[in-house]
């Protein structure tokens, strides 16, 4: 496996855990509908919480949530849709970033909730 994809699962699993500590249920990982693939989909009460997972070895080129394309949206909408549909959810749906950057032997994580919205 290469590096980034090394470090993409990583993040990941960095991100279900901080996900899991903060009272979430993880739904679904790696959820795929048509093109598009949603990293997480968690709930919390009545919020499904929809997580996109950026991870870079370094902010130098920006911050990891500045990554997420407009092209990249629309598809996670219409994937989560979807999903909700499918499911028969009554839920509250907020769109989230976990994003996390390598710092040493760490990893500092931040988690943007209602990161983006549907437009």
């Amino acid at each position: 496996m290469a590096n980034h994809n090394e470090l993409g699962k990583k993040g990941e699993d960095l991100a279900v855990n901080f996900l899991l500590k903060n009272s979430y249920k993880i739904l679904a990982r790696n959820y795929i509908f048509q093109k598009a693939e949603v990293d997480i989909i968690a709930q919390k009460a009545d919020v499904l919480a929809v997580v996109e997972v950026k991870t870079r070895s370094t902010n130098a080129f920006g911050n990891p949530q500045g990554f997420l394309k407009p092209k990249q949206i629309q598809r996670i909408v219409k994937a989560v849709d979807n999903y909700v549909t499918s499911n028969k959810l009554d839920v509250e749906v907020r769109f989230d970033i976990i994003a996390i950057v390598k710092n040493g032997n760490q990893f500092d994580i931040e988690h943007l909730e209602n990161a983006y919205y549907h437009f």
